[in-house]
């Protein structure tokens, strides 16, 4: 996280705010053709996880070769869609000064390798982490924002056209990284060697189950890029480069609990693989406030002294970033409840109605984004139609949880959405009259950081907590003290 919000610093200042957001808006051309792979990487993490949890390993090689054949295919269709309308929307649509066009044609071609490289990848991924090998993944995605560092390093003396020079070192990393996945999977797990397979029995059920999650991931993607593409027509790059710093210190802060999400979503299939609701149950209430808890953690402190930190961080801070940062915020909390309750609908394989009922409600945000845009050119109101329908979202998803597996909502509510609602309002209130009675600078900041994990911590274990949950503490605490001491 320190490695991340520290090349966004550099990044930002080396390239400046032009360059910046034209590489997130060109590169988000590519991001948002692929809704392909998203949903295909869905589908390939749960069926790879399912057949792992039955115990069923020569169906688990067959899944790994048919998923990796169907990524080839998506990288193909990738290729042609942004060789096409990708090209043609970059030269006739996106507003980019007539001199960096040149080099925004080059970003565009690298981020469609990298995009295809990525794409590769997925399969090789889903089976690290359906084999729960979290130190393999750990390992190297630390080793991947230590090469980032070394962009930046290299960015900063580099005699070049900065902004390709960025493009050209990204996928130097992807490569990399790429590779590394590569080689420990085919080394460590009997299934990850392709053999080509076009099985009917094994690709139906993939391509079936993929195609409403392709549903739902297009609209996700189309929602984020349409709503960057949005504001590059009625506000230009600089504004997309607010809102690219914005979604920088969210990705950064969403990080510290991605850990934990990814180690917890192979558990809630494996139990429901092997029928074991009773658990599958108790990690979907636990990881929905768990998850809450981690973002929380880190999201207030950030919340209530975003200018200054933006200051401290960036030398130069576009306008409206730090409004921009405290929506991003507040959806990211809004959204962390869809890790449990969505990976949990998705464990059944029943994704037809779950996956069209979201895809809409998400692909409202740029009609109504584009009305509010167009009756008020405000940059926050996108966002804030956001935050809205992520609410709304959230109980559809509530209400398919109780459909598919039985759980009530009025019981998510009471052991989940009321207990961290509680908690985050005792939380936020020390730090937040602190906030209101110092004055601005750097002590403030100090004071401000340092009260909110205090009363964090204690609510949460206080009240965020079940007394088995508090037991369990007190025994680590007390491991780690008889260690020590």
């Amino acid at each position: 996280m320190g490695v991340s919000l520290y090349t966004s610093r550099m990044v930002l200042n080396t390239l400046g705010v032009e360059d910046f957001g034209i590489y997130n808006i060109v590169g988000g051309v590519i991001v948002m053709f692929s809704f392909l792979n998203t949903s295909m990487s869905g589908a390939t993490s749960r069926f790879l996880t399912f057949e792992l949890g039955r115990g069923d390993y020569e169906k688990l090689k067959k899944t790994f070769s048919a998923a990796l054949t169907i990524h080839f295919i998506i990288a193909g269709i990738i290729l042609v869609l942004g060789e096409t309308i990708g090209l043609w929307w970059l030269e006739n649509k996106l507003v980019v000064a007539p001199d960096r066009m040149p080099a925004a044609r080059w970003v565009y071609q690298l981020s469609i390798l990298s995009s295809m490289i990525t794409i590769t990848q997925v399969p090789y991924n889903a089976t690290i982490i359906a084999h729960e090998r979290m130190s393999v993944y750990a390992y190297v995605e630390i080793l991947n924002s230590f090469l980032k560092l070394g962009i930046v390093y290299l960015l900063v003396i580099g005699n070049f056209d900065k902004l390709i020079l960025y493009a050209v070192l990204t996928l130097c990393v992807t490569v990399i990284i790429t590779t590394i996945y590569k080689i420990y999977c085919t080394r460590n797990f009997s299934e990850s060697h392709y053999k080509f397979a076009w099985e009917k029995e094994i690709i139906k059920p993939m391509i079936s189950f993929s195609g409403w999650n392709l549903f739902g991931s297009s609209a996700s993607v189309l929602k984020n890029q349409g709503v960057n593409i949005l504001l590059n027509i009625f506000f230009g790059p600089i504004v997309n480069a607010a809102n690219a710093i914005a979604y920088q210190v969210n990705s950064a802060v969403s990080n510290f609990s991605n850990g934990f999400t990814t180690a917890l979503t192979p558990q809630i299939v494996k139990s429901y693989a092997t029928k074991d609701i009773a658990r599958m149950k108790k990690l979907i209430f636990r990881g929905g406030r768990y998850i809450f808890f981690l973002l929380m953690i880190l999201m207030i402190p950030i919340f209530l002294e975003t200018d200054i930190i933006l200051r401290l961080w960036l030398k130069n801070v576009p306008q409206y970033t730090a409004e921009l940062t405290k929506l991003v915020l507040i959806l990211t909390l809004t959204d962390s409840f869809m890790y449990t309750t969505g990976g949990a609908i998705q464990a059944t394989g029943k994704n037809k109605y779950f996956q069209s009922t979201i895809a809409t409600i998400t692909l409202f945000v740029l009609p109504l984004s584009y009305i509010c845009l167009k009756i008020d050119a405000n940059p926050l109101a996108p966002l804030m139609v956001s935050i809205i329908l992520s609410v709304i979202a959230l109980f559809s998803r509530l209400f398919f949880l109780r459909k598919y597996i039985g759980i009530a909502i009025k019981e998510y509510f009471k052991y989940v959405l009321l207990v961290v609602s509680i908690v985050l309002l005792l939380s936020i209130f020390p730090p937040f009259v602190l906030h209101r009675l110092m004055a601005t600078g750097f002590l403030r900041l100090i004071v401000v950081v340092v009260a909110s994990l205090l009363s964090s911590m204690f609510f949460i274990y206080f009240i965020g907590l079940t007394n088995e949950e508090k037991n369990k503490v007190i025994v680590y605490v007390r491991n780690i003290k008889n260690k020590f001491f």
